[in-house]
């Protein structure tokens, strides 16, 4: 086998191909590995270049092959892509993730921790115990609804539902009730759960210092914060605060043709959960602006007086993100802007 300088493997649950090539950027290596043989293969090899697309256990091959001397680098599928020839096989999307790492102008994603992805863990887990927690709140206050019970919006509305179902009030159905009991019990036992995550989630963002600096940030929350440092880690793979804005999805899209130029809506690419994040927080800051014009900052206020409340919590969110990049980044604490 001809000398291998750089190193591709498309990853999979139980089989993984690696392609390599060689000085010239020819094709030399186009192998199938189970995954036991994976490491104990690139154990054997000088330290080399070794591309993968940023997927499922990505992280961890990057984590286990860095052990053995070999630089790693992740790259977004969606970049992988454009270098796929027709008729996808794994050793077709091996050759492109090698042909993609070639690229002088490729962008590359951050290895994570094992810190770092348990931290991700906690906040996907919570994520999913909230939407399951709404979903059957929703399902509770519909299934009442059909019998003509109605409450207000709110968790205080919903509180006066419980109520109802707990007192078997009358203008329950038994039938109905024999379905709603468990679905509140399902409800309650949610919440706990969610509760407890909260509260590890807010004693690790108390416990890190970083995570504490940015919590100094107007609408950054501990929930916040600890997403962007499982995210991003330092943040120092995005070169501007811009960078990461776009990353995040709350920079408009570009469209440009003939020399033009024109901002559509934000794109809304990158993590969603994290987006969201940001845009309750600015939307916090915008109902506080309204409710206390006089402790509002100048740029929010000139903001709401031109522009719709919406628009100007996206943009609060994206300016929230770009000064919680400068603080990451820099090391320093926040400053607040001048109030109005």
């Amino acid at each position: 086998m001809a000398e291998v300088s750089m190193f591709a493997i498309d990853v999979a649950k139980r089989v993984l191909q690696v392609a390599g090539c060689d000085a010239t950027g020819k094709l030399v290596l186009s192998k199938a590995f189970r995954r036991g043989q994976v490491l104990a293969f690139f154990a054997k090899q000088a330290p080399s270049v070794i591309g993968m697309e940023a997927c499922g256990s990505a992280h961890y091959w990057a984590r286990e092959l860095r052990k053995l001397g070999h630089e790693v680098k992740l790259i977004p599928a969606q970049y992988v892509k454009a270098y796929l020839k027709r008729g996808k096989t794994d050793a077709r999307d091996a050759e492109a993730i090698l042909e993609a790492m070639q690229r002088p102008t490729m962008r590359f994603v951050a290895v994570k921790s094992v810190a770092q992805q348990c931290q991700r863990a906690l906040q996907a887990g919570r994520d999913l115990l909230v939407r399951q927690a709404t979903q059957l709140g929703n399902a509770i206050r519909g299934l009442l609804y059909e019998m003509g019970i109605v409450s207000p919006q709110g968790q205080g509305g919903f509180d006066q539902l419980l109520k109802l179902i707990d007192a078997r009030d009358e203008r329950v159905p038994a039938d109905l009730l024999g379905v709603l009991t468990p679905l509140v019990n399902q409800w309650r036992s949610l919440h706990e759960a969610i509760e407890g995550m909260d509260g590890r989630l807010i004693r690790q963002a108390k416990a890190d210092p970083v995570t504490r600096r940015l919590m100094q940030i107007e609408g950054v929350g501990p929930v916040t914060a600890h997403a962007v440092v499982a995210a991003v880690g330092d943040g120092r793979q995005f070169r501007s605060a811009r960078d990461f804005a776009a990353w995040v999805g709350l920079t408009p899209a570009l469209f440009g043709t003939g020399g033009k130029t024109r901002c559509g809506r934000i794109s809304k690419k990158g993590d969603d959960a994290l987006r969201r994040l940001f845009v309750l927080g600015a939307a916090s800051l915008v109902r506080q602006a309204r409710a206390k014009p006089q402790k509002t900052s100048r740029w929010l206020a000139g903001v709401l007086a031109r522009r719709p409340a919406k628009v100007a919590i996206v943009a609060q969110a994206a300016k929230t993100a770009r000064i919680l990049w400068a603080v990451l980044t820099s090391g320093e604490d926040y400053r607040a802007a001048a109030k109005s």
